[in-house]
């Protein structure tokens, strides 16, 4: 398509700004009105692309970031654990009450936590399984349940063991705590 010169009438290139022969300008036709105004929708429109990359892309990003920090800096659970026994036994023996004392805790695999009690000038001849069992059970299990210094265990559902000797070292008894008991 051809644009005529208004000067000298010269026809010319569509798309020429100045005429070839004369050098006057030429006078703009319609569709070049509408380029601009197309080149900047089409900028906007691959502005708006990149925004929504951009932005979906942070949104992976940070989510690739939590995830990772999350698992690099939160020790594990068997980690928290063997910490804990490490600190508690620190403090251990303590005497419970008048007929117990806590030994120590030791850490078990597959996320199982013991405490080691020793009975107090007591042998195992003298102890009447019956009557423990009946009395201390229940008092453990409700201790978990619901002492908030148990909450850890709870959350990681944890097994608990508490285990019993006597004055001599000598096995008792022992009451298993598993995570179904208490949830």
């Amino acid at each position: 398509m051809k644009k005529n010169c208004s000067n000298c009438q010269a026809e010319n290139d569509f798309s020429s700004k100045y005429c070839s022969i004369c050098g006057f300008k030429l006078p703009i036709t319609d569709s070049e009105n509408l380029k601009p105004e197309v080149e900047d929708l089409k900028a906007k429109k691959s502005k708006r692309k990149f925004d929504t990359k951009t932005f979906i892309g942070f949104i992976i990003g940070f989510i690739i970031m939590f995830f990772v920090t999350q698992s690099l800096f939160k020790p594990s659970i068997d980690k928290q654990l063997v910490e804990f026994a490490n600190e508690f036994n620190k403090t251990c023996p303590i005497n419970i009450d008048e007929y117990t004392t806590l030994k120590n805790i030791a850490v078990l695999p597959n996320k199982t936590v013991q405490y080691n009690y020793v009975l107090v000038g007591i042998a195992k001849a003298d102890v009447k399984m019956d009557t423990v069992k009946k009395y201390i059970f229940p008092g453990i299990l409700q201790n978990v349940k619901t002492k908030p210094g148990m909450k850890l265990f709870r959350d990681n559902k944890i097994t608990l063991n508490y285990y019993y000797s006597d004055k001599n070292g000598e096995y008792v008894t022992q009451y298993i705590v598993k995570p179904e008991m208490y949830e």
